[in-house]
């Protein structure tokens, strides 16, 4: 990335480094077809690291959840993120998207269809970065205290309570 420094470099740079990868592997066994398992094993593992780093943004959004109001476009879109941030790691997500389906397309019914996973990679990463490092609102309703829907009186405040069982 150029410019000014933004936080989370690692993980834009992991985006990248996980494309790259994919795309060059993926694109060698669609000429090369005795490269199907180096390929395989790659978009397995992508999809794999993928899924860990989807796990960890969605663990981590939800603790930011308490204090600010965040979003799912902040977080797996980058809505709000600076714009070289977005543009690299959704540019690499997309990049893998086209691979993905221009090599399982050149080779159908083969284990480049499995190349189809490895976007997991970058979308996982996508949320990663903006669970970490998105910019959010802070809650209207203050940090650790119940959101509106929480608040809403009974709906039937004139119903007498349940009985408890028998012989209490």
């Amino acid at each position: 990335m150029s410019g000014a420094p933004h936080p989370g470099r690692a993980v834009v740079r992991a985006s990248w480094v996980g494309t790259a990868a994919f795309t060059v592997t993926a694109a060698a066994a669609a000429v090369v077809p005795d490269a199907d398992v180096i390929a395989l094993v790659v978009a397995l593992a992508l999809f794999a690291g993928g899924t860990v780093a989807f796990g960890a943004a969605l663990v981590r959004a939800a603790g930011r959840s308490r204090r600010e109001e965040v979003t799912m476009a902040g977080v797996f879109f980058l809505e709000g993120a600076p714009r070289t941030v977005r543009r690299h790691v959704l540019g690499s997500l997309a990049l893998e998207v086209v691979v993905a389906f221009a090599t399982a397309a050149a080779r159908p019914n083969t284990s480049l269809a499995f190349g189809i996973l490895a976007p997991v990679w970058g979308q996982g990463l996508a949320g990663l970065w903006g669970a970490r490092h998105g910019v959010f609102r802070p809650r209207r309703d203050g940090p650790g205290r119940a959101g509106p829907a929480a608040r809403r009186p009974d709906p039937a405040p004139d119903r007498p309570p349940a009985a408890g069982p028998p012989g209490t």
